[in-house]
């Protein structure tokens, strides 16, 4: 028996559970799905493979759970982020700000991979699952603001975080991109009626 851990021996599995998590997903962004096997990520957590067996039987097993566990830990924050959001413009504000901290701390990243990994149709119809569900607040808002074609409106914002989380990817400051894309965000979905015009006339 693996020497214990933590102060019970479900901790201690729970421990093992979660350092056998941490290490497939550790292969599946750095080496991809077909790098994500029972002896590949045994090894990375300092397991036996025998010891991988006794919580993920397959590779197959492996990529599901990370699957879940991404999107869980990503829901799970935004969520806290959300529940101090006031209105419907607060929500996205707050749904976009977290969303680019989570993407610049790579939280993405394994959803990511997944996507691109050619996975069987019965993953990649719940990865799909699981992204509808993460963006539903975001969308639910949009809708609550009452804008035109929200769907299609909701789709198009989303692009600017698309737009942002690539730009903080490849070096652009957190608070830059995040108040420059919020900034463009607002513009996009408050009333006409509600902007002040700009001063500049001359152009």
């Amino acid at each position: 028996m693996p020497k214990i851990t933590a102060s019970t021996v479900a901790e201690h599995r729970a421990q093992q559970r979660e350092a056998l998590i941490e290490a497939a997903i550790d292969i599946l962004v750095n080496e991809g799905a077909a790098a994500v096997t029972p002896a590949a990520v045994g090894a990375r957590a300092g397991l036996a493979r025998s010891s991988v067996y006794q919580y993920f039987d397959s590779s197959a097993t492996l990529l599901s759970t990370i699957t879940e566990e991404a999107f869980r830990r990503s829901n799970e924050a935004l969520a806290h982020a959300l529940a101090t959001a006031n209105s419907p413009l607060e929500r996205i504000e707050a749904f976009f700000r977290e969303s680019l901290r989570l993407g610049a701390e790579g939280a993405h990243r394994p959803a990511a991979a997944l996507m691109n990994a050619g996975l069987p149709p019965v993953c990649q119809q719940r990865l799909m699952e699981l992204h509808l569900e993460q963006v539903e607040p975001f969308r639910a808002a949009v809708r609550q603001l009452g804008a035109p074609e929200p769907a299609l409106t909701a789709d198009l914002i989303a692009g600017m975080l698309h737009t942002a989380l690539a730009a903080v990817e490849h070096g652009t400051p957190l608070d830059t991109a995040t108040e420059r894309t919020l900034a463009l965000v607002r513009r996009c979905l408050t009333p006409t009626a509600d902007v002040v015009p700009s001063s500049d006339t001359g152009r």
